[in-house]
């Protein structure tokens, strides 16, 4: 099936490497206009508009600091008053934060959620303003297999995540009238290249060993299905989270031989 965005204007927070970069550089394939979002170093924005325009699309670099709403909402009008219209947003920027519960200051918490949750939700908020006048439109959230399954020393993160999926669903319900989808795509062990700095542990292949499918994820799993989301295929389908971590969330964490 060939996605078709043609004449489409995205917005994807969060785009300038990972797996907001592989999503803005689909869309762009299928044809959209993309404003690729950074927060406050615009290198990795620059590189993904670089990567886009190379291939033959059109992306501009757009900044926003997601720990200020206001920073949030301004950007996507800033997209909106450039392209002229709006019909995709793809909230996917977000803080991975990772702490014991006795270390979550006030501090973590508060970024955590402004950047994860509140900003995601008044830059939806902008756009679907955008989408009433124009007739429609695509919201979709990049969540976490955190939102539904998580691990110790998560709490900050699983809960903007979790939080993420009930803003989805409601949403899909008052925007449904207006023909607006709301979807949200949930990764697991999706690999970026911040993996290798924040992680020193980390190994691909030992990772794999943690997931049904037998490999990890890459941005471009997560970006095909942003992209079917965004399209008209996709017209049906509203208020979804929709995981994509190679069979991790449906897996019962327990060995053959801890049955007996």
């Amino acid at each position: 099936m060939s996605i078709d965005l043609t004449g489409k204007a995205a917005v994807v927070t969060g785009a300038g490497t990972g797996i907001g970069r592989g999503i803005a550089v689909k869309l762009a394939a299928c044809g959209a206009r993309v404003a690729v979002h950074y927060n406050t170093s615009a290198e990795g924005a620059v590189e993904t508009v670089h990567l886009i325009e190379e291939a033959g699309g059109h992306a501009i670099a757009l900044q926003g600091n997601l720990i200020h709403a206001s920073e949030g909402r301004a950007m996507v009008e800033r997209a909106i008053e450039l392209f002229g219209r709006l019909d995709i947003l793809v909230n996917n920027a977000a803080l991975s934060t990772e702490a014991f519960f006795f270390d979550v200051t006030e501090d973590l918490w508060d970024r955590t959620l402004s950047v994860n949750l509140k900003s995601a939700y008044f830059c939806a908020q902008v756009a679907a303003q955008q989408m009433v006048e124009q007739g429609g439109g695509r919201i979709i959230f990049i969540g976490s297999i955190h939102g539904a399954l998580t691990a110790p020393s998560f709490s900050p993160y699983a809960a903007s995540k979790g939080g993420m999926n009930m803003v989805t669903r409601s949403l899909a319900l008052e925007l449904a009238p207006q023909k607006i989808t709301v979807n949200c795509v949930a990764p697991g062990l999706i690999e970026v290249e911040r993996y290798y700095e924040q992680f020193p542990w980390y190994d691909r292949d030992e990772a794999a060993k943690n997931v049904p499918l037998g490999r990890v994820g890459f941005p471009e799993d997560v970006a095909g299905l942003v992209a079917f989301l965004a399209s008209d295929e996709a017209a049906f389908i509203t208020g979804q989270i929709v995981f994509v971590d190679g069979g991790q969330g449906v897996r019962l964490a327990i060995h053959r031989a801890d049955l007996g």
